[in-house]
């Protein structure tokens, strides 16, 4: 003969049945009675229901709920990048609370005068995945109307109705944890209204530009077993059917805003580009010598900042977009969806040119890394050093002024337009000849440079210490005086560095001009200084023919013609 309790069970069990569900509630972690199979059940009592329900006296909200409401305040998700704001948790979301959130007995129940005594000691909801606390900030924002209004603001969100049925919003319009979860049917794990492998439940609602063509959505790259699991709290066990779980959480997140796995920004990245998943180790070269120090700042970095960097940092989203970037890109090409500063000063929402990411901190930053050499013409602003009305500049924005460069070595030609990542890139990547990865990440030789350049005085020459100069510029040209009279003499004679007469970079033409500037000429000061008459110039007399004013090296150069 079966028992009412059981009988029950069975009724309950069957009317979920015939909805479409596939498992029943008996096998589930919400089983919480002495038969469940989860860590937290009760003592002796075999009921399963009325742990949430009861038929009679019940609670005067939906789903004849048999637990009081939790009396308390919460902390709401917010972050920089929400358009909705979401308030106190309401309709299914504070039922779910009422167990989730730890302030209320597990075996509290309004049907009951005493609560149920649960197995091993325990009250309210132990500490894991299934305990939100009252601080709402690290999980999945709820309790908000999700509306075509708010899809349109966003730009990044699904229309509601355009978005599978198993994802419901709730009779006002809100999103709850319903409209991902489900109570009684555990088929897809967590309790999820559908499988998410490739992120397919994040998706979708979150449409993110570029996903879908992105490494991230499509890698087959698995963990090597070494280091830290990347996916400690998943079954997946590649980049895409991680997807958006790579780097994000719904629950219980430690990065907060926009629910990042890690707090530190640039973690969220190692966990993968630590050479554990992703082919190439690009954390290790944010130890190099010099590199872009992501790890020196913490919570500086902001999606909504202004394009021109206000307080000085570098994070990984500054210069990529994981929603969007895609394995297939080489040297000078522009990472996908990323803002950029063009060269008028003004944000673009979406670079064209490597420079107009440079330019966010190298621009007009209040707060720019400082100079390393200290020029007569002092500009730490790259955006007006690399103006095509420049009296000289090295050719990044465009082909350059000078038409007749005869150390240039094939195929560049006097036309030929270069980017930031020729000269500012790891001292291992491919194109420096080593097998390490690509970008302005860490290099042995400062300022991130692919190749060495020595600045000192009194440094011999070398092919090694102007290897960076070399790549571009004929060494045997350079050497045998085609495009000047006196390079061997000042270089190899006086142990004289390139840097020390040119600004690699460019000359202002607010600060310098044709006459005095052409040929990068721009004096660092800490080496050459004014002659007896005070004069500290150069002067352009055409093709291959000019003259200095200048103290160097201890020689006083008055109108020293060349």
């Amino acid at each position: 003969m079966i028992g009412r309790s059981a009988k029950t069970v069975l009724l309950c069990a069957s009317m979920l049945t015939s909805v479409g569900l596939a498992q029943s509630i008996e096998q589930t972690p919400h089983n919480l009675s002495v038969t469940g199979p989860g860590a937290v059940r009760a003592a002796t009592e075999s009921r399963i229901c009325e742990f949430c329900h009861t038929p009679h006296a019940s609670s005067p909200v939906a789903a004849l709920w048999n637990r009081r409401a939790p009396g308390t305040s919460y902390l709401p998700y917010t972050s920089s990048t929400a358009v909705a704001q979401p308030g106190q948790p309401t309709g299914s979301s504070l039922l779910c609370l009422s167990c989730h959130d730890g302030t209320i007995a597990l075996g509290e129940l309004i049907s009951r005068p005493d609560a149920i005594v649960m197995a091993g000691g325990i009250t309210t909801m132990p500490p894991g995945e299934g305990l939100t606390g009252t601080d709402l900030r690290y999980d999945h924002p709820i309790s908000f109307e999700y509306s075509a209004t708010l899809a349109t603001q966003n730009g990044e969100l699904a229309v509601p109705g355009s978005f599978d049925p198993a994802l419901k919003l709730d009779a006002n319009g809100q999103l709850q944890c319903t409209t991902c979860h489900d109570a009684h049917d555990n088929r897809y794990g967590a309790f999820l209204v559908q499988p998410n492998a490739q992120s397919l439940l994040c998706t979708e609602c979150h449409r993110e530009t570029g996903w879908l063509q992105t490494s991230h959505s499509q890698s087959a790259a698995t963990w090597n077993g070494q280091q830290q699991d990347p996916w400690p709290d998943t079954d997946f066990t590649t980049v895409a059917d991680n997807g958006c779980a790579n780097c994000h959480m719904p629950h219980s997140v430690s990065g907060g805003p926009r629910l990042l796995r890690y707090a530190a920004e640039e973690d969220n990245c190692a966990a993968c580009h630590n050479g554990t998943v992703a082919g190439e180790n690009v954390m290790s070269l944010f130890t190099q010598f010099s590199s872009h120090r992501v790890q020196d700042t913490l919570l500086v970095h902001d999606p909504v900042e202004p394009a021109v960097v206000d307080i000085r940092h570098v994070e990984c989203a500054d210069c990529h977009d994981a929603h969007a970037t895609q394995s297939a890109r080489i040297a000078g090409d522009t990472p996908a969806n990323v803002r950029g500063v063009n060269l008028s000063g003004a944000e673009v929402a979406q670079a064209i040119n490597t420079y107009e990411i440079c330019l966010r901190c190298h621009g007009d930053s209040p707060n720019p890394p400082p100079a390393r050499t200290p020029r007569q013409l002092d500009q730490s602003n790259m955006r007006l050093k690399i103006q095509l009305n420049n009296p000289s500049f090295h050719p990044i924005a465009g082909p350059g002024r000078n038409t007749d460069v005869p150390s240039l070595i094939s195929p560049l030609t006097e036309q030929s337009v270069i980017g930031c990542v020729d000269c500012h890139n790891s001292s291992s990547a491919t194109s420096a000849g080593g097998n390490g990865p690509e970008g302005p990440h860490g290099s042995a030789f400062a300022p991130i440079l692919v190749r060495n350049y020595e600045t000192i005085d009194n440094t011999p020459e070398s092919a090694a210490n102007y290897a960076l100069c070399y790549a571009c510029h004929s060494r045997n040209s350079i050497l045998n005086d085609q495009s000047f009279g006196e390079h061997d003499k000042h270089i190899r004679g006086e142990d004289t560095p390139c840097n020390v007469c040119h600004d690699p970079h460019g000359i202002s033409s607010t600060q310098g001009n044709t006459t005095n500037n052409s040929h990068l000429i721009n004096f660092d000061t800490s080496i050459v200084s004014p002659n007896s008459n005070g004069q500290l110039r150069f002067v352009d007399n055409g093709q291959n023919s000019g003259s200095c004013d200048l103290r160097c090296h201890g020689e006083n150069h008055v109108g020293l013609d060349y």
